[in-house]
């Protein structure tokens, strides 16, 4: 490789065919680490179930007191009401995700692709699963400005945004300029604790739901992306910083995606 060949040196087919094998290995070393991961939302699960005085208060002032505020503000209301339902709806943000993950195959980044839908499909059947196991009943305020069918924890918004700004980021950082990424890690912070702001000002979660999604959605993510970076691990690519994204090759051409195995062998 020349000075000025900046091009990924991608292992041989053979290695790829293993690593692959073993990938599947790595993706079950990943639900024990979610499990492992999720206990602190298991411990606010069992003080859900306990009706843990503390958490019982801290929901229902905080829902009476935003509820009150909404009330009084017809304006806020309205711009709650677009932003929760249109900007950070779940299936907005699962499109944004869905865009990625076309973007990700047309890029031939085959396995980064696998890695966005899989764990967008996780978030949606764990915080359903969840949604049955624990079903709580959302809150029942007088004069409820908003409506939400089902189960209330965790809230399905604040997971979806927490996974999908989580994939968003990992996928797409080798491409935003180091001086950009504070702002774009600023804008996904505020979106994901922004709906769970909403969520709860709606009237339509309590606040323990809304974290319940940060922390299940965190974890998730968490745990298939150490599943994606034992996987470069061993091929011998090393594992980036998450500020540099899943898959720093990206920023290369798109002749030079990983299915090319470009290694001058």
């Amino acid at each position: 490789m020349t000075r000025g060949d900046r091009r990924p040196r991608w292992p041989a087919r053979a290695a790829l065919r293993t690593a692959d094998l073993h990938l599947g290995e790595r993706l079950a070393a990943a639900t024990a680490a979610f499990v492992v991961a999720s206990v602190p939302a298991g411990v606010l699960i069992a003080l859900i179930e306990a009706e843990w005085r503390p958490l019982r208060e801290f929901d229902s002032g905080a829902a009476e007191r935003l509820h009150t505020v909404v009330l009084q503000h017809p304006g806020l209301l309205q711009v709650l009401d677009v932003l929760s339902n249109g900007v950070w709806d779940p299936v907005t943000m699962r499109l944004a995700v869905a865009a990625a993950v076309l973007w990700l195959l047309w890029r031939r980044a085959w396995r980064l692709a696998a890695w966005s839908a899989a764990t967008e499909a996780a978030a949606a059947a764990v915080g359903l699963a969840t949604k049955t196991a624990v079903a709580r009943v959302r809150p029942h305020l007088d004069a409820p400005v908003a409506h939400a069918p089902g189960f209330s924890f965790p809230s399905g918004h604040t997971l979806t945004a927490t996974v999908s700004c989580g994939i968003l980021l990992l996928v797409t950082a080798p491409l935003v300029p180091r001086r950009l990424r504070p702002a774009v890690w600023g804008a996904a912070a505020v979106s994901v604790f922004g709906v769970g702001f909403t969520r709860v000002a709606l009237g339509v979660h309590w606040a323990s739901d809304v974290i319940g999604g940060w922390l299940i959605g965190a974890a998730l993510v968490g745990a298939t992306a150490w599943a994606f970076g034992a996987w470069r691990r061993e091929l011998g690519l090393g594992v980036p910083a998450a500020v540099d994204g899943l898959e720093p090759e990206l920023a290369a051409p798109r002749s030079d995606a990983p299915t090319h195995s470009r290694t001058g062998h």
